[in-house]
């Protein structure tokens, strides 16, 4: 695994134990995030093999529709369209297991450094219980859609990166690049580039006096 600080670490942990966090998530405690995080690690384990599986249907179509095609234009281009996704679903399967390789390793740091352990947990506490003026944050800055449409994991990492620079002191350029980084490791293929526009779109409020007023 690439090293990593332990901020980044922490950061990853806290991505992972959002999804999976227990009915009173102010009792969370550090002891209690490899629990949360192998949790995630199983449901991350189902999307990948659901994911696998769409770009299985997806390769078997486009070959069928191929095959049956007689060379028509309209049936290449839709096997070509299958493909595509085929494809797409593909590499997301494969950034999706990149990362769940490295679930073990991230919980033996976690344990082994009590800050990433402590930072985890604060971040976590910070957006669970700001969650209502970062979702205002994230929604005044989105283009036609609205928070509870977005994909969870795209959620969240609005929701760090809005609480980190609103509530935890981090600078917003560094804010936006880790959050494009986890959105490069647990997002889908361009949520990247959604995510740092969002973000900029958010500190371009701030920057103006727009923002949300806590």
């Amino acid at each position: 695994m690439q090293e990593r600080k332990p901020r980044q670490i922490a950061r990853e942990l806290a991505l992972l134990s959002l999804s999976q966090l227990p009915a009173n998530p102010k009792k969370l405690t550090e002891e209690q995030l490899p629990k949360l995080v192998l949790a995630a690690v199983r449901t991350l384990r189902s999307e990948v093999q659901d994911t696998l599986d769409n770009a299985a249907g997806e390769l078997q179509r486009s070959n069928d529709r191929l095959l049956s095609s007689q060379t028509r234009a309209n049936d290449l281009e839709t096997a070509r369209t299958m493909l595509k996704d085929a494809i797409s679903y593909t590499q997301t399967a494969i950034n999706q297991l990149g990362a769940a390789i490295e679930f073990p390793e991230l919980i033996q740091l976690a344990n082994q450094d009590k800050d990433v352990g402590r930072y985890a947990v604060e971040i976590v506490r910070t957006v669970n219980e700001n969650q209502n003026l970062i979702d205002e944050e994230i929604s005044q800055a989105l283009v036609d859609w609205q928070v509870n449409r977005l994909a969870q994991i795209d959620r969240d990492i609005l929701r760090i990166a809005v609480a980190e620079m609103r509530f935890l002191a981090l600078d917003n350029r560094m804010a936006i690049n880790e959050a494009v980084e986890l959105a490069k490791r647990y997002s889908e293929a361009d949520g990247h580039r959604f995510i740092n526009g969002v973000l900029r779109r958010v500190t371009e409020r701030q920057d103006s006096g727009l923002g949300t007023k806590g």
